[in-house]
């Protein structure tokens, strides 16, 4: 009897965890965008410094920063999206939040800020 009622509780605890149901975000920002700036140091050397940003179904994320192809920082965030505009936090560091629009460009999609300067370009 033991056994059957210890079964019975395993049915229950399935059933009522498979009840919930975690809806599917399809927004077109999931995906890895990214940026690439060059910056001359002299005359003969210069600094590649790309930046990029992962956003997944979750409204969450990782942001990463390479110069010259060594990763130097790598965060989490978190970001939402009101009225088309994305909002993304980066908690527990000192960056700001950024607000940004997903724009279709001849050059392809890309996240540029409010006033339009762009942030980041779709992989």
């Amino acid at each position: 009897m033991k056994k059957f009622f210890s079964l019975m509780a395993i049915v229950a605890i399935i059933s009522v965890s498979n009840c919930t149901r975690i809806p599917e975000n399809n927004d077109p920002v999931i995906g890895i965008w990214s940026r690439l700036d060059v910056n001359e140091l002299e005359e003969s050397s210069r600094e590649a410094v790309r930046q990029e940003w992962i956003f997944n179904d979750v409204y969450l994320g990782r942001y990463h920063r390479y110069e010259n192809n060594t990763l130097v920082f790598k965060t989490d965030f978190n970001w939402e999206i009101r009225d088309g505009v994305y909002t993304i936090n980066y908690p527990g560091t000192d960056m700001m939040s950024q607000e940004v629009v997903r724009k279709d460009l001849t050059a392809g999609e890309v996240l540029a800020d409010t006033r339009d300067n762009i942030l980041a370009f779709r992989e």
